[in-house]
């Protein structure tokens, strides 16, 4: 499994497009609360965009409830009025692009919630998604290759165990942002990658044996070479 990877300016260059293409169809065709959007491959051919790219701008706006996904149904415009929802969409147009610093610190917060609540619900097929994407970040790291995207799958892999919709969406907007700076600062050149096996696998036991405190303990350990390194960045 891949991550698609643009750099930051690329992927809210594509978000804004889209997240305006769909405001405009919302308004141009006078969709209500409850009304169905062309389908996802509909909008990429409309937007010039691939389907990727629709889904996280989609899940961006399903994160801030503007939008309704059902599944094997499509995508809903939210009970909010054509007002609010214009309001709304130019605020989140208008965000400035998150710091490095910002996207370690939500990334820190975010995940010591999954980590426990991982503990508590996770179900056998999340620890064997866990245990391949340990599995492919040990072999990489262990054979001196970037192991970026391996490392951030087996925290998405914890994040789909929380069994909260909301932090896995979450997760998936601040990937890109998180890749493109780890790459950028060399984090993973910094002493990281080799700690990281041995992090990991503690995060990975805790949640196995269903101890959340532990779980959030060891996630929080597994973060504080890295909060400490993204504050000496210049």
């Amino acid at each position: 499994m891949k991550l698609q990877v643009l750099t930051i300016h690329e992927n809210q260059k594509v978000q804004k497009l889209i997240i305006r293409g769909i405001r405009d169809l919302i308004n141009y065709k006078n969709l209500e609360p409850g009304d169905k959007l062309p389908s996802e491959r509909m909008l990429s051919e409309k937007f010039n965009v691939s389907r990727s790219n629709v889904r996280e701008a989609i899940q961006k706006l399903e994160f801030y409830g503007l939008l309704k996904s059902k599944p094997q149904s499509g995508t809903f415009v939210a009970n909010i009025g054509v007002t609010a929802m214009n309001g709304m969409i130019e605020d989140i147009l208008r965000l400035d692009e998150p710091d490095f610093k910002s996207l370690v610190e939500t990334r820190i917060l975010l995940e010591l919630k999954t980590a426990r609540l991982a503990a508590l619900r996770r179900t056998e097929e999340d620890l064997k998604s866990m245990e391949e994407a340990l599995q492919a970040y040990n072999k990489k790291v262990m054979n001196g290759e970037d192991a970026v995207q391996e490392d951030l799958l087996f925290h998405l892999a914890i994040a789909k165990a929380s069994g909260n919709s909301t932090m896995n969406t979450f997760m998936l907007i601040i990937i890109p942002g998180i890749i493109t700076n780890f790459q950028k600062h060399h984090v993973c050149d910094a002493g990281l990658a080799q700690r990281g096996i041995r992090d990991h696998q503690a995060i990975f036991d805790a949640i196995q044996d269903k101890n959340p405190q532990l779980a959030k303990q060891k996630m929080k350990e597994h973060f504080k070479e890295l909060y400490n390194y993204c504050y000496n960045l210049e």
